[in-house]
């Protein structure tokens, strides 16, 4: 029987570094100095050594059930400071580089929050982050280090003799701070035991195993997917992980694809928008030399699911070799250290055509063809592997039957333990269902903010609450109007389109804010063509009239640091006037603001 400590990422490494000391851990591609990219790599034995003495450092500082900011570039500095956290008994807060742009209040807010007593960052990077935090009016008690200060701090310290110290599962490993996307992040408690469940929930779900598949990702390490896709299931799956920087796949996306060529029975995973970014970016003649056949799974998953980018993307690409089934839509939320469900291993993705407007009044019914503009197409995503999810009635707390839409619920040893800060948020965590017991924390669930259906034996994700647009007490998605606009004309760039509700003296009303694009240089010749476009398609396929429409300029619409739209910052921002001058106007007549 596996001992308690099992269920720590620092006992897997020991296990791996014991195991197979020179098989390769961790690999970084390089594509700043070489377009072909220049791989650095740590061995587990390599790696368990280098975490141990930083954790010896780290423990030597005093930082032990303190908060420890890891604020460096991605690379192995910051899979090694992030282990080296854990390692130590510190509470590891995953972040990003100050110079992120446009993210600088949310680091400065979540540093604020965290309160670290020390940051990891790299060595040319110390001052920058000491600088930002004092201009920030951050509390100066916080030093900044570097792995090889923390290194040297170890000294003669036993590394050796680090078992006696070793971190409980129960203990808080780190804080996972949310998006953003619908409002001031929060940081997620996420136990040593939490983040091993949930990693090897997924190992199990993407069928993927030691000998046989790796993981390949350009995905941010602060992130909960790219957290627990390259740091976590690698360490307790004990696969490589191939890791490269997002600029270099923003700059050149083949370099994603390359990789996985390189890299056999790679597991890999990114948001909707990716996969059209590139059909968009990839053209046929670098498709050439991929070879994408021997892919394990490819996740989509962060944001509503385009089942159009499914079809996009598998017919770019499957002459390079990729299956359907290889495509995963998926689920899942920081609240439950990120993974809950994945489409089944080995089959093609579900997309299920449903009634638009039965829909929006939170009932599923599957739609015919014939039905043409009533229509949603919807891509399932799913089931949970040892875990639970419900759907429930917001307002009485009852289970929901299947086919009716209601708010995601979830239970499991992979959600976190509550918010920091906030030890009785019951808002969120500790829900209980009408006719159970409060008192037994086997009752309890997390709510997850998301609505979504059963159907088929799948799950199906239709929104976020806070999200919904709700104009004459009828409900609209806004991703599903979102989609609607930027197909409505080729001037209006893709993804890269909010919309939201708007409380005016008529009651809600519907604004769009959509981003031209690149390419177009004179955007204000075409504002009257564009804008007639896009309310009449909003009007015809959902049945609301659009109270205002802005035609922004490429980046002024605010995301996340996970890539999605923030509905609430571009709302913010709308109200803010930030758009004054570009605006196409508010329809006459229809109240104001």
């Amino acid at each position: 029987m596996p001992s308690a400590l099992s269920n720590t990422l620092s006992h897997h490494l020991a296990l791996s570094a014991q195991q197979t000391p020179d098989e390769a851990a961790f690999t970084f591609v390089d594509f700043s100095a070489d377009r072909a990219g220049t791989s650095v790599e740590l061995t587990w034995s390599q790696l368990d050594a280098q975490v141990r003495t930083v954790a010896a450092g780290l423990r030597r500082s005093g930082t032990v059930g303190e908060r420890v900011a890891i604020v460096a570039p991605q690379g192995l500095d910051y899979v090694v400071g992030f282990l080296g956290a854990l390692c130590a008994g510190a509470i590891a807060v995953p972040l990003f580089r100050p110079d992120l742009p446009g993210h600088g209040e949310k680091l400065a807010a979540v540093l604020a929050d965290a309160a670290p007593v020390l940051a990891i960052s790299a060595p040319g990077q110390r001052e920058t982050v000491a600088d930002f935090c004092r201009g920030h009016g951050i509390a100066s008690r916080m030093r900044v280090v570097s792995v090889d200060d923390l290194m040297r701090a170890a000294g003669t310290a036993d590394t050796g003799a680090m078992t006696a110290q070793e971190p409980q599962p129960e203990d808080c490993a780190y804080l996972q701070y949310t998006s953003g996307s619908t409002r001031m992040p929060s940081g997620v408690e996420i136990t040593h035991a939490n983040v091993s469940v949930n990693a090897r929930q997924a190992l199990d779900a993407y069928d993927v195993h030691s000998g046989r598949n790796c993981t390949v990702s350009w995905l941010p390490l602060y992130h909960d997917m790219g957290l627990v896709l390259m740091i976590a299931m690698p360490v307790v799956g004990r696969m490589q992980s191939v890791i490269m920087d997002p600029l270099d796949f923003v700059q050149q996306p083949a370099r994603w694809l390359r990789l996985l060529t390189r890299h056999a029975g790679a597991l890999t995973a990114a948001p909707n928008f990716a996969y059209d970014y590139c059909v968009q970016r990839v053209p046929p003649e670098e498709r050439i030399d991929l070879s994408l056949g021997a892919v394990a799974a490819m996740i989509n998953g962060s944001e509503p699911i385009n089942p159009g980018t499914l079809e996009r993307f598998h017919e770019a690409f499957a002459p390079s070799g990729i299956r359907r089934s290889a495509l995963r839509p998926s689920y899942g939320l920081a609240e439950a250290t990120v993974f809950v469900t994945a489409s089944p291993a080995g089959e093609e993705p579900t997309v299920t055509p449903f009634d638009r407007n039965l829909l929006a009044q939170g009932a599923a019914r599957v739609a015919e063809p014939t039905e043409g503009g009533s229509i949603t197409e919807l891509v399932a995503c799913g089931r949970p592997t040892d875990q639970e999810a419900a759907i429930v009635d917001t307002a009485t707390g009852r289970r929901q039957e299947d086919g009716t839409v209601g708010e995601i619920w979830l239970r499991g040893p992979n959600i976190g333990r509550g918010y920091w800060g906030r030890p009785h948020d019951g808002e969120s965590f500790g829900a209980v269902m009408e006719g159970g017991d409060p008192a037994d924390p086997a009752q309890h669930w997390l709510r997850t903010g998301d609505l979504g259906m059963w159907h088929d034996k799948q799950l199906y994700v239709t929104g976020r609450i806070k999200d919904l647009v709700i104009v004459d007490g009828t409900n609209h998605y806004p991703h599903d109007i979102e989609l609607t606009v930027q197909d409505a004309h080729p001037a209006i760039r893709r993804h890269h389109t909010a919309a939201f509700a708007l409380s005016t003296d008529e009651g809600e009303k519907l604004v769009v804010v959509a981003e031209h694009s690149p390419a177009v240089t004179d955007p204000h010749t075409r504002l009257d063509e564009v804008t007639r476009a896009v309310r009449e398609a909003v009007t015809v396929t959902h049945g609301i009239a659009v109270h205002d429409f802005v035609y922004a300029p490429p980046g002024s619409v605010p995301r996340t640091t996970s890539g999605k739209v923030a509905r609430s910052a571009c709302r913010t921002r709308y109200l803010a006037g930030a758009w004054a001058a570009t605006k196409h106007g508010a329809l006459k007549g229809s109240g104001t603001a």
